[in-house]
């Protein structure tokens, strides 16, 4: 929710900005006359103001948000034993998805992506199906497959296993030449 609200705050200042630029050039360089009275003008400055006030505070927002550390973002999982500290990296929790995925026989040219929440890991598999299995029973097999073999090897807890069939491989036909 907070993304979607930075996006709409982004758009919003974008827009202003550009707005303020056009009006603040064709002013200036004498395209649009005007005339003022001395409480057009107060107005005037006051809603200077304020547009200078929110324009400074949504800068001051976007700053903040290219500087600070995305925490959802992790390289690596962190856990502490008895023993000590251990580090996996995501891309071998990827790894060893892809591992496990193709034991399944069906399964072809695999991709994974992990996502770290509170609840433990939410593995999304895309992969590819040779289309001589019934899809539910190789997803279903995958999804089994992965998450044991995760929970199993890292000792991290699996949430979810997300399995996406990207395509249907046509098997290549040979036909025989007889002479």
């Amino acid at each position: 929710m907070a993304k979607i609200m930075d996006r709409l705050l982004l758009f919003i200042y974008s827009l202003s900005i550009g707005v303020i630029s056009v009006v603040a050039i064709l002013l200036l360089s004498g395209a649009v006359p005007y005339s003022l009275t001395s409480v057009q003008e107060q107005r005037l400055f006051w809603a200077g103001i304020i547009v200078a006030a929110v324009v400074f505070l949504l800068s001051i927002r976007f700053f903040y948000i290219s500087v600070r550390r995305d925490r959802s973002n992790l390289n690596s999982i962190d856990q502490r034993t008895e023993f000590g500290d251990i580090q996996i990296s995501v891309e071998t929790i990827e790894n060893l998805c892809l591992k496990a995925a193709s034991r399944v026989r069906g399964i072809k040219d695999l991709k994974s992506r992990i996502k770290v929440s509170q609840s433990g890991l939410n593995i999304a598999i895309r992969a590819v199906v040779d289309g001589e299995e019934s899809i539910p029973v190789l997803t279903t097999d995958v999804q089994k497959q992965v998450h044991d073999f995760v929970e199993d090897t890292t000792g991290i807890p699996v949430s979810s296993v997300s399995v996406y069939i990207a395509n249907v491989v046509q098997a290549p036909s040979f036909k025989s030449r007889v002479e």
